[in-house]
């Protein structure tokens, strides 16, 4: 007969692990609520002893912080669509679960949620939104397993 396949899983610290996820979340909330910083661009001139060096790089503070904004919003909208792909991966009561909870206009409290999705609140608090936080961990990577010595 053979032999069934036996592994150790890393045990998760849960509390660390929420507490990842509950930073994602707020992060993602930031970023789609967010205007980037503002940075004025220098409008005077400024005076140096020192001679300009003729070179053909040309560097404008107005293009740098040009160049900067757009680099800060691709990051963004990168986190974003990552963020979201993560939430579509979780299943659908789970992810309807999880957009009520956190990503509506406004969040609702944990009986709103459980009494939506028509389940009992020992249910929800036990089983179900530590799962969602478990999936949402993975899929965002940001899982802290404990250490054993």
């Amino acid at each position: 007969m053979g032999k069934q396949l036996s592994f150790m899983l890393p045990e998760i610290d849960r509390e660390a692990t929420q507490a990842n996820v509950e930073k994602e979340i707020a992060k993602y909330r930031l970023y789609c609520f967010s205007v980037p910083e503002e940075r004025l661009p220098k409008v005077t001139s400024t005076f140096s002893l020192v001679p300009p060096s003729n070179t053909n790089a040309f560097h404008s503070s107005t293009e740098d912080i040009a160049i900067e904004r757009i680099d800060e919003q691709r990051k963004k909208e990168a986190y974003i669509e990552y963020f979201r792909k993560a939430v579509n991966r979780l299943p659908r009561k789970e992810r309807q679960a999880f957009v009520l909870k956190y990503l509506g206009d406004e969040e609702l409290f944990d009986y709103e949620v459980y009494n939506e999705l028509g389940m009992s609140e020992s249910y929800y608090h036990k089983k179900f939104k530590p799962r969602i936080f478990y999936n949402m961990a993975f899929a965002l990577r940001v899982e802290v397993y404990l250490k054993k010595d």
